[in-house]
């Protein structure tokens, strides 16, 4: 039988859950299982309260039981578990493949710790591969759009069907093609000079440890230096 290398590490994640616990919920097919493993716990006596980063988590999370509280009704959270387009060794990540970076990038930074699950195929020695995913406003998107490639890559507003792909916050989403990028810590700061750019996937100094499935079964985990 294979192995679910996505299951295996968001199911290692959820063990650092404890009782009492303000827990995000990330986005996407590792998250997923993250939510499925937190709602087997809720059914069996585990308390927490949570937030989601999109409405398909929330959805899923309502589904399962698991206790949703409004983002007015908390300051923090403890913990949030979510997954990751790439990641390198320094835990600096892409993310926003499926499209809910901006509010992925809300909950994490204001969580306590984040931890960040993924198959060992996002493990990369260089940020780049996989397009990164920069959150646009509709007004004026052909002149942001035009100032994102002066920054070396070939941006492509996403699409769903024939229509242009929209966030839960009714935004763009802009896939940049990098060949690699060098400096992911320059590239930010670059993105957030942008006007019209709403947020972008890079998250620096955010994730606090990754846990990796790998195709063997086993899992590695990498520890970082959170700076946010």
């Amino acid at each position: 039988m294979s192995i679910n290398v996505k299951q295996l590490a968001a199911e290692k994640a959820v063990e650092y859950v404890q009782d009492g616990m303000k827990v995000g919920l990330g986005t996407g097919s590792t998250a997923y299982w993250a939510i499925r493993k937190l709602g087997e716990r809720v059914s069996e006596g585990l308390k927490i309260t949570a937030v989601a980063t999109s409405q398909a988590s929330e959805d899923q999370a309502r589904e399962l039981g698991i206790p949703l509280v409004a983002f007015g009704d908390i300051d923090s959270l403890d913990l949030t578990i979510d997954g990751a387009d790439e990641l390198d060794s320094k835990l600096q990540l892409i993310k926003g493949g499926g499209g809910a970076l901006l509010r992925e990038k809300i909950v994490a930074s204001n969580s306590t710790r984040m931890i960040v699950v993924a198959d060992e195929s996002k493990s990369v020695a260089t940020l780049g591969k996989f397009p990164l995913p920069v959150e646009i406003v509709p007004f004026a998107r052909e002149w942001t759009v035009a100032e994102l490639a002066t920054l070396g890559c070939e941006p492509v507003l996403r699409k769903n069907g024939d229509e242009l792909y929209k966030t839960d916050n009714g935004n763009y989403i802009a896939d940049c093609h990098f060949v690699a990028i060098d400096s992911a810590s320059d590239l930010a700061l670059k993105l957030q000079g942008i006007p019209g750019v709403v947020e972008h996937g890079l998250f620096i100094g955010i994730a606090d440890l990754a846990i990796i499935g790998k195709n063997d079964g086993s899992i590695e985990i990498i520890e970082g230096v959170r700076s946010i």
